[in-house]
């Protein structure tokens, strides 16, 4: 709820943040762009020695996309006054008028790429030779903490234990539509593991420190503030909540060089949608020259190409250098925390906070208290990015 005093101080924004809160509910980017057939496709893609690309299909759009295009431009964001508040939710219209996009042109190849450039941007050739510096380091010794042996339901039990130190609750869902081994819904504050993914006891801690220490929370911090938008998310939101959820790894003393290469692979694969590259092309970069496994490779491979060429993995890596450099800086990780904020806003945050229109957050990352980290190879590459 709107306080009053802040109903009767920002009558127009309360109104315009209430009106974009009614319409952006449904945008749940991922809900569309994970296909429905990832299992069937990838039998059938192996079964094909990897040479014919998979055919993927989609959940069908429960909303009108030109309907909200027009109800999202027909928000009269003049009517707020402050000049700061009023080109923040300029930029919010565009955003998630960008994410319509994205959601009403998912399955339909070069179309949805191109609103996926436009949202989430595309590795530049820093960002690539970041990838291919992390790969060039000999693999760690593979230790029992990388073996997988947990199932679902395990993990789940695990997740359980983990959120027990917060007070809201965890709702989890199992599904086989995911491309990751588990994903935050934000809309519907879920917790979603791949049904038939076993997990490893280093996986556990660095998926409990990331969806649950960073995006859970800032799904919980979000509903808790006065302005809807902390819940449904500040424009280009997802940089700084990525990196602050690798960094919640690295804080916690899970992040290893295997994860690290990870991030990188989805690098790499995400630059060859740029390079006009297929799946076929993509996998065999991967699984061929890179030599990583056939699971692994289809994986990373599927997380690019999903809805026609998804773009957002590039992000983890980026991001997780700027949160680093911020908290070097000996820069606050609360404000990141208030919701799905992002670094570009933390001025209006901050004004926000003067005016009595955010509040402090309620939910802490407890990896942020302290540095566990002891992989001093992790440090060098993270000091060593560009």
């Amino acid at each position: 709820m709107y306080p009053e005093i802040v109903k009767e101080t920002f009558p127009n924004v309360v109104a315009i943040d209430h009106n974009l809160n009614q319409l952006v509910k449904k945008i749940e980017l991922l809900n569309y762009v994970n296909p429905i057939n990832i299992e069937q496709e990838k039998r059938n893609f192996f079964a094909s020695k990897y040479n014919v690309n998979p055919s993927f299909r989609y959940r069908k759009l429960d909303f009108d996309a030109h309907k909200l295009q027009q109800q999202l431009f027909s928000q009269n964001i003049d009517s707020i006054r402050d000049e700061a508040t009023r080109a923040f939710y300029r930029d919010v219209i565009y955003d998630y008028s960008g994410l319509i996009q994205c959601v009403e042109t998912v399955g339909q190849g070069a179309k949805f790429y191109y609103n996926s450039l436009k949202s989430f941007g595309t590795p530049t050739d820093r960002d690539v030779e970041n990838a291919r510096f992390i790969l060039h380091f000999e693999d760690d010794v593979y230790d029992q903490e990388m073996f997988p042996v947990f199932n679902a339901s395990e993990a789940a039990a695990y997740f359980e234990e983990f959120v027990k130190r917060y007070d809201f609750d965890l709702n989890v869902k199992y599904s086989t539509k995911i491309s990751a081994a588990a994903m935050v819904l934000n809309n519907i504050q879920t917790l979603v593991l791949k049904k038939n993914h076993h997990f490893s006891a280093n996986q556990l801690k660095v998926l409990a420190n990331h969806e649950i220490g960073v995006h859970l929370v800032t799904t919980y911090n979000g509903l808790n503030q006065y302005l809807k938008i902390f819940h449904n998310g500040f424009p280009k939101n997802v940089e700084t909540q990525e990196g602050l959820a690798v960094f919640s790894e690295y804080m916690s003393g899970c992040l290893t060089l295997y994860r690290l290469k990870e991030l990188s692979y989805r690098v790499l694969a995400t630059d060859s949608l740029r390079k006009g590259f297929s799946f076929c092309d993509t996998f065999d970069l991967l699984h061929n020259q890179y030599k990583l496994n056939r699971e692994e490779s289809y994986n990373i491979a599927l997380r690019a190409h999903r809805g026609g060429g998804f773009t957002k993995d590039h992000l983890y890596l980026t991001g997780l250098k700027k949160v680093y450099e911020w908290h070097k800086q000996g820069k606050s990780l609360t404000p990141l925390l208030s919701g799905k904020v992002s670094m570009e806003y933390v001025p209006v945050l901050e004004q926000w906070h003067k005016q009595s229109m955010a509040t402090e957050i309620s939910y802490q990352n407890y990896a942020f208290e302290s540095n566990e980290n002891t992989n001093q190879k992790v440090v060098f590459i993270l000091e060593n990015l560009r």
